[in-house]
């Protein structure tokens, strides 16, 4: 059985609280160990461009840069919905790292045998 952690994440920072679960939740599983994906759809994929993703969703929540660099330094990686960049025109926009523009099928690959998986 596989220990890969995905987490689906739909929205920008238009909920911030919801970005910080989601966060919450992939960093848990990075930091534990687990290899973990944040798939990036919808507002999401803005948070994946250099500059973006600033804030604190509320008070006593962890700042996002916070978070975002606790999952980096963890070897969590993002995949960017390619349609939702493209719709969007992000598309010249540079990504922070670890993350890649790619759709559904470089999603199943990375999954290969299974995941757990959230959505958000």
């Amino acid at each position: 059985m596989s220990n890969k952690a995905v987490v689906s994440l739909t929205t920008g920072l238009e909920d911030a609280e919801k970005v910080t679960v989601a966060f919450l939740v992939a960093v848990g599983a990075a930091e534990s160990g687990r290899p973990t994906l944040m798939f990036l759809t919808k507002e999401a994929v803005r948070l994946a461009m250099v500059g973006v993703a600033v804030g604190v969703a509320c008070d006593g929540c962890p700042s996002i840069p916070d978070l975002i660099a606790r999952y980096e330094a963890a070897g969590g990686v993002y995949l960017v919905c390619p349609v939702c960049v493209n719709s969007k025109r992000l598309q010249d926009a540079p990504l922070i790292k670890g993350a890649t523009v790619g759709g559904t099928v470089p999603m199943w690959d990375w999954i290969g045998d299974g995941a757990t998986t959230f959505s958000y």
